[in-house]
């Protein structure tokens, strides 16, 4: 009977300290917003780390489990608009690796490599980031995004993207006639004198197109308001990506290796712009200025959708 008491006590002792332990382990509320905090203002996962002086490993787990909580809450959270004008693009980047070097990847832990697009659809005026789809550049993700902006939508909207072909039909089968739909093609230099060709080499090594020549504006279906048809505010939003992503920005070793984290930081970014940070021409947040709250999202309430 002694003995037993013995082993008994020493469980429970051995089981005390692994409470104990597992507590102590536990990242403080303070830390989670300072690594948040660091993430949303582009910094990288080691810089992050060397920063806060932690494991990038917990840098890692923090981002995943608050940008599966954020992209929850923005499904929760962002329906029924009265949006006037939306605009829709689709930014670059790559997981990995760049398209023309996935032949070359050994790893076969890899899954997904290569170039992904980043489809991101906005409301003109309050600056709210509707929706947002992470894929290839084809009609499947053009659909998808474009069904899931009509689902949050309450009304009739005008619409305007890029000249890419596939939204006419992604459009057309989500909306139908019920919306004011237009395209605007930019139509930049092509190339044909020796002086465009070395201008036009020069400026793609850089990531850029040719010079810029002229917009044409293509109307699609119902009556848009010409002086509305523009994307210079979607187009704006790809800036805020790359300056608050340190994965989005070019000629770095910062890049996404895998497509879950990817996604993870798309969705903090896109909650924290849309109900924490206040825009500076609007001076409330996004969320704010299309009426779905009342005030700006602390930091720490965004950490705490995880729990």
């Amino acid at each position: 009977m002694d003995l037993f008491k013995n082993k008994m006590n020493k469980m429970l002792d051995r089981s005390s300290n692994f409470i104990y332990v597992c507590f102590m382990n536990k990242l403080p509320i303070a830390k989670k917003v300072q690594i948040i905090n660091c993430l949303v203002e582009g910094m990288s996962l080691r810089a992050t780390s060397r920063l806060v002086d932690c494991s990038i490993n917990t840098v890692t787990k923090l981002l995943v489990d608050v940008g599966t909580a954020c992209q929850m809450y923005h499904d929760e959270t962002v329906h029924s608009l009265t949006s006037k004008r939306v605009q829709l693009d689709e930014i670059w980047s790559f997981v990995y690796a760049k398209e023309s070097n996935v032949e070359k990847i050994t790893n076969s832990e890899v899954e997904k490599a290569g170039d992904v697009w980043t489809w991101v659809g906005i409301d003109a005026d309050t600056k709210l980031a509707i929706s947002w789809l992470v894929g290839d550049r084809d009609a499947y993700a053009a659909e998808t995004i474009v069904s899931d902006i009509k689902a949050r939508l309450n009304n009739r909207v005008q619409l305007t993207t890029d000249g890419l072909k596939t939204y006419i039909e992604a459009v057309n089968k989500a909306f139908g006639n019920e919306i004011d739909f237009a395209q605007l093609q930019k139509i930049y230099e092509s190339g044909n004198s020796k002086g465009a060709k070395r201008y036009n080499e020069r400026m793609e090594a850089r990531y850029s197109p040719g010079k810029f020549v002229r917009t044409e504006i293509k109307h699609i279906s119902g009556n848009p308001d010409i002086k509305h048809v523009n994307t210079s505010f979607v187009e704006r939003q790809n800036l805020t990506m790359r300056m608050h992503m340190r994965r989005f920005t070019r000629l770095t070793n910062a890049f996404s290796k895998k497509v879950e984290n990817h996604c993870h930081a798309l969705a903090l970014h896109f909650v924290y712009y849309n109900f924490c940070k206040i825009h500076k021409t609007l001076r409330v947040t996004p969320a704010m200025a299309a009426g779905l709250t009342k005030e700006p999202m602390e930091l720490e309430a965004l950490v705490r959708l995880a729990d």
